[in-house]
């Protein structure tokens, strides 16, 4: 069974930091590209990075500058490190992987995590 368990959100005060976590469970062949989305209340969900299993990234330009996506294949680990938050980010995230089993490749997602960036 594939699981993507995140961590690392929480309350934060604007200007501060936070890491989100997301490691990636259970029998697998590969992962390709590995990302992070929110979506806050009445809001459409925006992809907000993502890095490919070589290490290209791409980010939303509202956090260009401010986070930084990186992975650990060998713990099969995406991390988003967010830097300079400000209220706008509050939102839940969700991260994603774009998963190899066997000959069936397809997305599996996170159960997502709370920030909440107070002004």
């Amino acid at each position: 069974q594939v699981q993507l368990v995140e961590s690392g959100g929480g309350l934060v005060q604007s200007g501060g930091s936070l890491r989100l976590s997301c490691a990636v469970s259970g029998g697998i062949s590969s992962i390709n590209d590995m990302g992070w989305y929110r979506q806050a209340p009445g809001k459409q969900r925006e992809l907000v990075a993502n890095i490919s299993s070589g290490g290209s990234t791409n980010y939303v330009d509202s956090v260009k500058g401010r986070f930084t996506i990186s992975r650990d294949n060998a713990k099969r680990t995406v991390y988003l490190q967010m830097n300079s938050l400000k209220p706008e980010d509050t939102a839940v995230y969700y991260c994603y992987a774009d998963i190899r089993v066997m000959f069936r490749r397809r997305d599996y997602w996170g159960q997502g995590t709370q920030v909440t960036v107070s002004s």
